[in-house]
């Protein structure tokens, strides 16, 4: 839990982590190296010098790792995993909903568990789908539409198939639907992660709320037309973070955006764990304050209340957290001090 300086405590739900396995053992082929080789370079590239990770650590950090990471050394409450499969580049998949379940059905006040799906599956997968709500309850999904599979270097939200999926997903209770649809990562195609089959996917489903991971860096623009229009699409902030550090002032025109396109209702933070860890970045969140000439031209602020919403408010409205109870469910104040 993060407290101010002036002694208030906000409660933060990171909304995108995951654990994975990128280490040379598990990758299958050379796109599993360039895989994670690329996510090591937006590490390297975007964090304080002091973050930054040797590789062999960042390609199989472990379990107890990220445990330690997120909740003792970091400020994270809550954390909500995302899976990302890629088994075309990694034997044994890169961060599966199993690997994740492994750590968070062990603390299941800290993780909230979601699977994943892709329409290219068929019938198998939708009865994966149904076989994963049973056993996990998941209430969310992270969606690749990049990711291949045999021939097919991706898919389309918009696709029949897909919206299949869809209908299936609500039907199951499945209401949260987190979308990854930001910088390209090799040997990924870039168009696959266009954002423009949100708005089709989001008019059709209204009852879905879409989290749209990366709020589609780089296409910041597009994505605001969109989500203004839409008003269940969300703006997940993982990889737009780190550049509070790297570029505070690109960093202020993307949230300065967000807020007047979105609002700050509609915003989620996220690691991107173990890209980033939650620590600095919300230590240099909570400092940040948007410049004059920002605030002047779109009249919004990233005020106290807008950043207790970010962190962990507007996550915790979506999924139904009761945060008092949760509190007491993780024992605050004992347990966090023995932390």
């Amino acid at each position: 839990m993060y407290k101010t300086k002036d002694g208030e405590e906000i409660f933060v739900i990171d909304g995108h982590v995951h654990l994975w396995d990128g280490s040379p053992e598990n990758q299958r082929n050379v796109h599993g190296a360039e895989f994670i080789n690329c996510f090591y370079g937006y590490h390297a590239a975007l964090s304080p010098k002091e973050e930054v990770w040797p590789r062999e650590k960042f390609e199989k950090y472990g379990a107890e790792t990220m445990y330690e990471d997120l909740f003792v050394k970091g400020y994270d409450d809550m954390a909500i995993f995302q899976p990302t499969y890629l088994k075309e580049f990694y034997k044994n998949g890169f961060n599966t909903l199993e690997q994740n379940a492994s750590l968070g059905t062990r603390y299941p006040e800290r993780f909230v568990i979601n699977g994943a799906f892709d329409p290219r599956h068929g019938e198998a997968g939708l009865e994966q789908l149904q076989a994963d709500v049973e056993q996990y309850k998941i209430k969310g999904v992270k969606l690749y539409t990049a990711e291949w599979i045999g021939d097919s270097k991706g898919y389309k939200l918009s696709d029949d198939h897909a919206k299949r999926y869809l209908e299936r997903a609500e039907k199951l209770g499945i209401k949260n639907i987190h979308v990854h649809k930001g910088p390209t990562i090799l040997p990924l195609n870039r168009d696959a992660f266009d954002v423009a089959d949100i708005d089709d996917a989001a008019t059709c489903f209204p009852n879905l709320n879409f989290i749209v991971e990366h709020c589609g860096l780089p296409r910041l623009d597009d994505f605001c037309w969109i989500a203004v229009q839409e008003p269940n699409v969300y703006g997940g902030l993982a990889v737009a973070l780190p550049f509070i550090h790297s570029r505070p002032g690109y960093f202020a025109h993307i949230i300065s955006e967000l807020l007047f396109w979105l609002g700050e209702d509609r915003i989620l933070f996220g690691s991107d764990y173990g890209i980033w860890t939650p620590k600095w970045l919300v230590d240099a969140f909570m400092e940040f304050e948007l410049p004059d000439d920002v605030r002047k031209e779109t009249k919004v602020d990233l005020s106290l209340t807008a950043k207790k919403k970010i962190l962990g408010l507007n996550a915790a409205r979506i999924y139904n957290i009761d945060i008092e109870a949760k509190k007491a469910a993780l024992g605050y104040r004992q347990s966090v001090a023995a932390e």
